[in-house]
């Protein structure tokens, strides 16, 4: 009888943990939750919400065991904030991007970087950038881009449960100051952690949490890097989505600094709503398995470019 107990308590905890490196439901629930609460009034660059961001961000990669570069994973930088027309320039923000990787086991591979990225800020209260005419009110920001910061988080902790089978090194970043003119990924590429040359794919994520009905993922920049629009559409397929695939149409996010690097990147998104840069974009409208999905789908693309000798290299997109 004792054997058969404890049989079933390793079983319990075998399972327990495999559950817990799973991309769940509940889990995107809690971080959206968190991200585009009103505590966190938008999650405006130089604000004490943001900072109460940045130290959750930390938090969960050092639980995923992310090695920092840089001492308690930050990247510190200095952020101009956009002016409504007319207004005297405001003077620089103290923010940062949050950094952290695993190391491939491959001893040639390892020295070649793939890039998970979602910028984690919004508007606050709204500013330049707002599409609402209702001033001083908390844009939540859910979809844009609470979404894609739950998804880098979730991706993270599966990749990190799997992490003896990659052969490239992956490089996690919450990027600060997107909404202010990609200042946070412009800031990485101009003060790179890792030689920029070994960064082989920048993957984006911005506005993940809108799935629609037909199952469409849009992305743009698969022509950058080989066989990358066939790879994307294929797979895609093979999990139940619609994937629209754009060779070029790099679009206007994080990625667009790297690809000015000459870095292969994909930018990816459910599509653009109503909502967007509104009050309005609230987690009520999000579609959580709808998200989850598309977090497998990411996972998956990240695995086979990270764990195989898929051929990387940089393609000029027109």
């Amino acid at each position: 009888m004792k054997k058969i107990l404890v049989f079933l308590f390793l079983n319990l905890v075998c399972f327990s943990g495999l559950s817990q490196s799973d991309i769940t439901e509940n889990e995107i629930r809690d971080h959206l939750l968190f991200l585009a609460s009103e505590k966190n009034a938008g999650r405006y660059p130089g604000t004490k919400a943001n900072r109460k961001v940045v130290k959750y961000l930390k938090k969960d990669f050092k639980k995923q065991k992310l090695i920092p570069f840089e001492k308690g994973y930050k990247q510190n930088f200095k952020a101009r904030l956009r002016v409504e027309k007319g207004e005297n320039e405001k003077s620089l923000v103290k923010t940062c991007n949050v950094v952290g990787y695993l190391e491939g086991n491959d001893p040639i591979l390892k020295n070649e970087y793939i890039i998970l990225g979602a910028h984690y800020d919004h508007l606050g209260l709204g500013g330049p950038s707002s599409k609402s005419d209702k001033k001083n009110t908390i844009h939540y920001g859910a979809d844009d881009n609470a979404s894609g910061t739950a998804a880098l988080l979730e991706i993270a902790e599966k990749i990190a449960s799997n992490k003896q089978d990659l052969k490239r090194s992956v490089i996690f970043i919450a990027f600060g100051a997107e909404e202010q003119g990609l200042l946070g990924s412009h800031y990485f590429v101009e003060n790179p952690l890792v030689p920029i040359s070994q960064i082989k794919l920048m993957l984006n994520m911005d506005m993940v949490g809108r799935l629609n009905a037909e199952n469409h993922v849009y992305m743009g920049g698969a022509g950058t890097f080989p066989n990358g629009v066939s790879f994307m559409q294929n797979l895609g397929e093979s999990l139940g989505l619609k994937p629209i695939v754009h060779a070029g149409s790099v679009g206007g996010s994080d990625h667009v600094s790297f690809y000015k690097k000459n870095i292969s990147v994909l930018g990816m998104h459910t599509g653009g709503h109503p909502q967007y840069h509104t009050p309005e974009d609230t987690t009520d409208s999000i579609n959580i398995s709808g998200e989850k999905q598309v977090c497998e789908y990411i996972y998956k693309t990240l695995m086979e470019l990270a764990t195989t000798n898929y051929k990387m290299e940089y393609i000029q997109q027109d």
